[in-house]
């Protein structure tokens, strides 16, 4: 692919692009027969392709990944050096190597992703995002926050007028048990999805209207996706509307609402019934 663009935006973009391609690669020289093979080969092409990249193009930064060894323990007093450097850094590429890793190794499904964000300590925003892309090889699409997505505008009023059910992306393994009753309270349709990067995905898109998340991820989960649904002009908080955080101590980000802004209070009202 020759040398990648230098603008932070674009560089993710370019660096989720080449990840996918190498999942798409693996995906057709192992093929399906072992989930758990391609699942492992999965995490790691994509992972050793991202970290090497970073390396050789942005060396001065600190990375966050899923694939770090001890990344879920940088939070305890256990500490490791990478912990430390990513939380004195002033910038830090939050990656997952392969979002949603029992879809990839599943034929014929799409929603599976590659997320790379960029965190900056002099960002104007309190999550602190810059930069971001959410690569969906197997949907051939790349979402990121040099070109986001121009969003269709509906207000609440129209969609129901129109007679269209709100929309809320689910987990197909682990939805929050709240959630069936919340969308029976409001009226809404639950669509079962794969990662939560194809999730957010299609909140930005506009195939559902929001995603409601409170089981438990991690910074990599959502950094990329949400970076490019804010930069789209979408509402990205906790489920109780206190603003999203990352390059924390504790990567845990146990819960996230992501939605059409004229649907947020109307959701967090919601939650706030259904999720204590």
């Amino acid at each position: 692919m020759g040398s990648p663009p230098m603008i932070d935006g674009a560089f993710a973009r370019w660096l989720a692009a080449r990840a996918g391609q190498a999942l798409m690669g693996l995906r057709a020289e192992l093929g399906f027969a072992d989930a758990g093979a391609l699942k492992s080969a999965g995490d790691k092409v994509s992972h050793d392709l991202i970290r090497t990249e970073l390396a050789k193009w942005r060396p001065a930064d600190a990375v966050l990944s899923e694939e770090d060894e001890g990344s879920r323990l940088a939070w305890t007093a256990e500490v490791s050096s990478d912990a430390v450097s990513r939380l004195n850094a002033d910038r830090v590429w939050i990656i997952d190597p392969l979002d949603g890793t029992r879809e990839f190794a599943e034929e014929g499904r799409s929603d599976w992703a590659v997320h790379v964000a960029l965190w900056s300590r002099s960002a104007p925003t309190p999550h602190g995002l810059v930069a971001g892309a959410v690569g969906l090889p197997a949907q051939h699409r790349v979402l990121g926050t040099d070109y986001p997505p121009a969003y269709p505008p509906m207000t609440l009023e129209a969609a129901t007028a129109g007679g269209r059910t709100i929309r809320l992306a689910a987990s197909r393994s682990r939805p929050p048990v709240f959630l069936t009753d919340l969308a029976e309270d409001i009226g809404a349709h639950l669509v079962p999805m794969g990662s939560a990067g194809a999730k957010i995905a299609a909140v930005v898109t506009g195939e559902v209207d929001a995603y409601i998340h409170a089981g438990g991820q991690y910074e990599w989960d959502s950094a990329a996706p949400v970076a490019v649904a804010t930069a789209t002009g979408l509402h990205a908080s906790r489920i109780d509307g206190s603003a999203l955080k990352y390059n924390e101590a504790d990567p845990r980000l146990p819960d996230l609402l992501v939605c059409r802004k004229d649907l947020a209070s109307r959701l967090l009202a919601a939650l706030q019934r259904h999720s204590g």
